[in-house]
């Protein structure tokens, strides 16, 4: 009898009864695992998505920050390099005044140099070893060919490695300049037979394109001298090197009051040295008259209020863009007591680390 008959129809039903079973089984248990994995799953699914997400934005982003900080870093080399001012605007806008200023900063600065010789220039400062270290130069329609060429050769300077090219362009009210060159009486450049106001408007009008080229614009209308020095301290790089210097002066009353003092100090109250025999030949440098100074507490309050008030007023005359303070500290004869007050002054002053100090005594030598 052969296998197949041996099983039979009972056989065969209790297959497919085992087949379907495992069938059940099957559907159980993928029901079973999608009820065990719940809403929380489904949250932690979308949350691994989100995260994946996240990484691949925050790539692109580290990837954009390379780029950026390589940009960041051309922009400061180019930061570093030589500074080439140039400035240009309106004629009476204080260009004058503006580049007198930068000379007193350490520039080297030509007034009206023609637009051609701009990238000369530029290269020789820019030469090693040179002894130009920064450049401000005046542009202005005072030339011919400066608004067809200039555009053109700036853009030229912009792309020149190791130089700093600033493109400043001042200018004023309509106002203000009809009364500056009201006061001063001089003819505008581009009106020589027309008036003031026409040569202003016309001027302004041919300026347009250069004035949107300019990488600072300057209103002077209501700038006066010292604010408009103030200004481009402010824009050197190098202003920490553009520091005050003052000068401490000594000197002695007989021999005259010195002309080129700023302030001046009349220390002829305190006890004079020259009345002791021991000091009498001594100078204000000499150990023995500074201690016979000090043992005074009336000379010792007055030497630590007079320092007191010169490191209270100094920021102001370096707010102010003066570049030189000359303190006049007189005696008699300029040989004692100005001396050693001039002397006791220099390192307090010094230690402000905003000025250079140096001290002088005019008239130590004819005492």
């Amino acid at each position: 009898m052969s296998r197949a008959e041996r099983k039979g129809p009972n056989a065969d039903q209790r297959q497919a009864r085992r087949a379907e079973g495992k069938g059940l089984n099957a559907t159980e248990h993928q029901m079973h695992r999608a009820e065990r994995k719940g809403p929380d799953a489904d949250e932690r699914q979308a949350r691994r998505e989100e995260g994946e997400g996240l990484k691949t934005h925050r790539q692109e982003l580290a990837a954009q920050g390379k780029g950026l900080g390589a940009r960041g870093k051309e922009s400061k080399s180019r930061r570093g390099g030589t500074p080439f001012i140039v400035l240009t605007g309106l004629s009476g806008s204080g260009k004058s005044q503006a580049i007198r200023a930068l000379e007193d900063l350490g520039y080297f600065c030509v007034d009206n140099l023609p637009t051609t010789l701009i990238p000369t220039l530029a290269k020789l400062s820019l030469r090693a070893g040179g002894d130009i270290e920064k450049v401000a130069i005046v542009v202005d329609v005072r030339e011919g060919g400066f608004l067809s060429s200039f555009p053109k050769i700036f853009r030229k300077l912009r792309k020149m490695p190791r130089l700093t090219p600033i493109l400043i362009f001042l200018e004023a009210s309509h106002a203000a300049l009809v009364r500056r060159f009201s006061e001063t009486r001089r003819p505008h450049p581009l009106a020589p037979d027309r008036s003031v106001s026409e040569g202003i408007r016309d001027e302004r009008s041919r300026l347009n394109v250069i004035r949107e080229m300019a990488d600072e614009i300057v209103d002077t209308s209501d700038m006066t001298v010292h604010e408009l020095r103030q200004f481009f301290m402010s824009l050197s790089r190098d202003r920490a090197r553009a520091r005050l210097v003052i000068t401490l002066l000594s000197f002695g009353y007989k021999h005259g009051v010195p002309v080129d003092a700023d302030l001046v100090f009349d220390v002829r109250c305190l006890p004079n040295p020259h009345f002791v025999p021991t000091l009498r030949r001594r100078t204000g440098r000499d150990r023995a008259v500074s201690e016979f100074m000090e043992r005074d507490p009336a000379a010792r309050e007055f030497m630590d209020r007079l320092e007191e008030y010169l490191r209270y007023v100094v920021p102001f005359y370096i707010a102010e863009g003066k570049s030189y303070l000359t303190v006049g500290i007189g005696c008699t004869g300029g040989r004692h007591r100005s001396v050693m007050i001039a002397e006791r002054l220099r390192r307090p002053l010094a230690g402000l680390d905003v000025a250079r100090v140096r001290v002088r005594h005019r008239d130590l030598a004819h005492a």
